[in-house]
């Protein structure tokens, strides 16, 4: 099991980002719900030179979602913000009424943002509301196919058939794929960091390999390339097989809104 140290961010970034997302919502008006790392660092495989990945839920007041026609502000695109890359800083974010929307579809990155081991800010009155719904219209269709997706195309862009691959894109092939295996055998949210999905393959042989690979993407910079490990290869193209036949089983969403257009109105301060 990987220590929580990992998932500890140095002051200096920290204090940068809270500036930032402070600096946000006094230019803009809008008020920051949460905010977490996602990406590498949230995974639990980060390297020393990895990019910080924020990702963010903000609202306007409740008066701007009344307006006839929505008046974004200069750096939003429909009630999406993404700001330059900065000094290693991705940082990123949706609109409450977006979020939501996208709720209701099991949306597996807005899932994986309520579910952060790494929080920098939060209102957690409304963030427990939104894990609430995340829970009450999660779709294990929805998810799973989103990381086989994920991990079919990490596998084949970045590893099949290639004489020298990345070591580093074996873990973004290996997270989605484990999370994969996490929905199959419990049926619930896959956690985000590595360590914990992990438990899939606990009696696999497979498994000191794949932790002997993060050990070394979090003990230096980013992995280099090399051969295909063929063990890898071996066990991903099977499980992306195998996978594929386990997703057919899952039965499609089925959820109305009632529920999430009650709670987008009482966040937003309007009695029901």
């Amino acid at each position: 099991m990987l220590g929580d140290d990992i998932y500890q961010i140095p002051k200096l970034i920290k204090s940068d980002v809270l500036k930032r997302l402070s600096d946000l919502e006094l230019k803009y008006n809008i008020k920051i719900i949460f905010a977490i790392e996602s990406g590498s660092r949230a995974w639990g495989f980060a390297s020393q030179d990895s990019d910080y990945d924020v990702r963010f839920i903000y609202m306007h007041g409740p008066e701007w979602y009344l307006n006839i026609v929505e008046q974004y502000a200069e750096i939003e695109n429909n009630g999406a913000i993404n700001l330059p890359i900065n000094d290693d800083l991705d940082v990123a974010g949706w609109d409450l009424k977006k979020a939501l929307g996208l709720m209701l579809k099991s949306n597996p990155p807005l899932i994986e943002w309520l579910h952060s081991p790494i929080v920098y800010r939060q209102d957690s009155p409304v963030t427990r509301r939104l894990q609430k719904l995340a829970a009450q219209y999660y779709s294990p269709k929805s998810c799973i196919h989103h990381y086989l997706h994920m991990a079919k195309g990490n596998f084949n862009q970045y590893l099949n058939n290639k004489d020298e691959v990345l070591h580093k894109k074996y873990l973004y092939v290996i997270r989605p794929i484990l999370a994969c295996r996490w929905i199959e055998s419990r049926n619930n949210i896959a956690p985000m960091e590595i360590d914990k999905v992990m438990v899939t393959i606990d009696n696999h042989p497979i498994k000191s390999e794949i932790e002997a690979l993060v050990a070394k993407k979090r003990a230096g910079s980013e992995l280099s390339l090399g051969p295909p490990i063929k063990s890898l290869n071996d066990f991903l193209s099977s499980e992306i097989i195998r996978l594929e036949e386990t997703a057919k089983k899952f039965e499609p969403p089925n959820h109305d809104m009632n529920e999430i257009n009650k709670s987008f109105r009482e966040i937003l301060g309007f009695s029901c």
